[in-house]
């Protein structure tokens, strides 16, 4: 604060040297400046003893900046949504133009590097700063952000037409729901639901946010697997915008305080989409996430999603099998059930009875028996195994394994001449057999029984439109643990960021796989209960590429970027 006030000093000071004002008008701009709360040049404007234009040149001069008329700049609406308003009120910027990886913003202090940090983090783009005044950089922050919004709600329903979307009504018994249902119906919140959820389809967003705040609403998108801020609607729409969702998905919208999951089918642009709702209850209302489930953006073709060669001849092995286990493992999000879905579909046909068991049902797949899994009333998964059993099934999906009882039906199933397919949440393949045993598993069970592992990763695909060659130093690729004699024979590349891409550098996503088939070493390794390193080891051994290798594979092919491999996935020593 000391040194602010000194600078404070030494500007006026200048202005005084420069004979642009007197000591008498210092002396009351500094005065001003300390009652408003405001920097000098500001206080000095505000009291109109210097005109902006020759404050800023002179500015301009000192800092050696250069300086820039915002009278003459019209900023695009989308780079205005690259800063937030916070930001830009707190550190007083104003983001002007972008090119390439560099964004130019008008700042009053252009020595500010904590400003320039902050900037260069939440953007992730190079910084150049061009001095402005204080006076009318307030007046520009005002005019730009107090529309960014408007403009951005106002755009979102531009892109839908009443007559493309149709909500797909789910019977209504409660007549003081219904009465409910038709007063939300006649309020302008839905249009902008309708509006908000045709916009992400059309973009092919995963998730939609809706977070309540103590003075504002944000609205987000998952897109590619990255969160980015869409628009924050008016707070006054809150209650209206979650009794909105709460309606259409089914949910009791009396009920706030605990969680609530639903669905809602949409009809948007003569295709059907489902979108799986959830509920939580947080300090300043509910937040609501909107998965989106578009069945007609789904491949269920395996050869299309990444895999090596070798791992994809021994996916398509171990799934043809009659009888025997197959795991699925990563964290949420990795695309692990639309690989299980991807495979069901290669072995469905009509001489095989499928059964599956998930929570919840995420896709309907015809020719497929569906049980949705409700622990609340006894239908968990284990409880759902126990009857498939009796139900003649000759392949049997689990949606996921969460304990030993569930576990050891699903063991005994593979053992007994089905084939079975689950998803567990680990790091990787090796590790999975060590989770599995510390569940409570027999290790010459988990050996006997398991035909093929596979651990999973999606990493953003690089734009093509902005896809440019680039070059690391020797510091991060040894930092990152990648080796230095493959890199030396290695192009990189990166996406600069362009309109097609929104700036990101990123277009779609792309599967990391690492696929261990089990082998008379492995399962005897097993079955003397080896370390998670040396099964490692004996698979790697055996032609398997850990997620990291297989990653490296992805970048050296110019698929997707160093930076996601080293984000998604961890080196091997």
């Amino acid at each position: 604060m000391a040194a602010k006030v000194a600078q404070e000093i030494r500007l006026g000071d200048l202005f005084v040297r420069e004979g642009l004002i007197t000591d008498e008008q210092l002396r009351a701009g500094l005065q001003e400046a300390k009652s408003g709360g405001t920097r000098i040049g500001y206080a000095l404007v505000k009291l109109g003893f210097v005109a902006e234009e020759e404050l800023t040149r002179m500015l301009a001069k000192q800092y050696r900046v250069p300086a820039v008329d915002l009278e003459r700049v019209t900023v695009d609406p989308k780079i205005i949504r690259l800063v937030r308003r916070d930001m830009a009120v707190k550190h007083l910027v104003l983001p002007l133009r972008r090119v390439g990886r560099v964004l130019t913003v008008a700042m009053i202090n252009p020595t500010d590097l904590s400003a320039i940090d902050d900037l260069k983090f939440v953007t992730r783009l190079e910084i150049e700063p061009v001095i402005v005044g204080e006076f009318t950089l307030r007046k520009h922050l005002d005019k730009y952000y107090e529309g960014s919004d408007e403009s951005a709600i106002a755009e979102l329903l531009g892109v839908m037409d009443e007559a493309d979307v149709e909500v797909v009504e789910q019977d209504e018994d409660d007549v003081s729901m219904a009465a409910l249902q038709a007063e939300v119906d006649s309020a302008p919140v839905v249009k902008f639901i309708n509006g908000l959820l045709t916009d992400a389809v059309l973009k092919g967003v995963s998730d939609i946010h809706i977070e309540p705040y103590e003075r504002e609403i944000r609205v987000r998108y998952r897109l590619d697997g990255a969160l980015q801020e869409v628009m924050k609607p008016p707070l006054k729409m809150k209650a209206a915008l979650t009794s909105r969702v709460k309606i259409l998905s089914d949910l009791n919208i009396a009920e706030r305080r605990v969680p609530q999951d639903g669905r809602i089918k949409m009809k948007i642009k003569n295709k059907v989409v489902d979108f799986r709702v959830s509920t939580l209850p947080v300090i300043f209302g509910e937040k609501i996430v909107l998965r989106i489930l578009d069945k007609g953006n789904l491949t269920f073709d395996l050869t299309t999603f990444g895999f090596e060669p070798k791992a994809e001849k021994d996916f398509m092995w171990a799934i043809s099998r009659p009888y025997g286990m197959v795991l699925v493992t990563g964290p949420t999000g990795s695309g692990k059930t639309t690989t299980l879905y991807s495979a069901l579909s290669q072995i469905n046909t009509i001489d095989t009875n499928i059964m599956t068991a998930e929570d919840p049902v995420e896709y309907n797949l015809h020719g497929i028996n569906q049980v949705l899994v409700r622990n609340e009333i006894g239908m968990t998964f284990a409880a759902a195994l126990k009857a498939f059993l009796r139900q003649d099934p000759n392949i049997i999906m689990v949606g996921e394994i969460r304990d030993l009882e569930t576990g050891g039906i699903a063991i005994k199933a593979a053992l007994t001449g089905h084939l079975v397919l689950s998803t567990l949440h680990t790091n990787d393949t090796p590790s999975t057999i060590t989770r599995l045993i510390d569940m409570g598993l027999e290790p010459f069970n988990v050996a006997s029984a398991m035909n093929l592992l596979s651990a999973q990763r999606l990493v953003r695909r690089i734009c093509s439109n902005c896809k440019t060659e680039v070059k690391y130093g020797e510091e991060y690729l040894n930092s990152a643990k990648v080796p230095l004699d493959w890199a030396g024979k290695t192009t990189f590349y990166r996406g600069e960021g362009c309109d097609q891409c929104s700036g990101t550098g990123y277009k779609g996503r792309q599967g990391v796989y690492e696929v261990m088939i089990m082998s008379t070493a492995l399962r005897k390794a097993i079955m003397r209960e080896a370390g998670t390193d040396e099964i490692r080891d004996l698979a790697r051994s055996e032609g398997m590429l850990t997620l990291r290798d297989d990653g490296l594979v992805k970048v050296a092919r110019g698929a997707t970027s160093l930076e996601e491999i080293v984000k998604e996935t961890t080196a091997s020593d």
